[in-house]
């Protein structure tokens, strides 16, 4: 069975950090694509940030870009978001998600800006007061 347990979220001031964690089970993170997404009620799920095992590229929204920092530790099968000098703006419910890597489909552009898919996580919640 397919898990992804993100943690580390929280209640942060405005230009604080958080460092988010994704671990993985029932499957290896090397044959993915594996990424972050944030979504408010009332709007659209956004793609901010993802990485491919295939050639370790990344892709970060224009939103978080400068900001945030997406890794991974393979011999925890962990996905991690790093994120500084947070906003208010990025309050929101922050999902771990991954897709099986199949070039050249799934680049990391088109996971994140189509957030595309197999499997995430239940979500953690990010709130940055003003």
């Amino acid at each position: 069975q397919v898990q992804l347990v993100e943690s580390g979220g929280g209640l942060v001031q405005s230009g604080g950090s958080l460092r988010l964690s994704c671990a993985a089970s029932g499957l290896s993170l090397d044959h993915y694509v594996m990424g972050w997404f944030r979504q408010v009620p009332g709007k659209e799920r956004e793609g901010i940030s993802c990485l491919s095992s295939v050639d370790d590229s990344t892709y970060y929204a224009e939103s978080v870009n400068g900001r945030f920092t997406i890794s991974r530790d393979n011999a925890k099968n962990t996905v991690y978001l790093q994120m500084n000098s947070l906003k208010p703006e990025d309050t929101a419910v922050y999902d771990c998600a991954v897709v099986r890597a199949t070039p050249p489909l799934t680049t990391v552009q088109a996971m994140c800006v189509m957030t595309l898919y197999d499997y995430m996580g239940q979500g953690t919640q990010v709130t940055v007061s003003s």
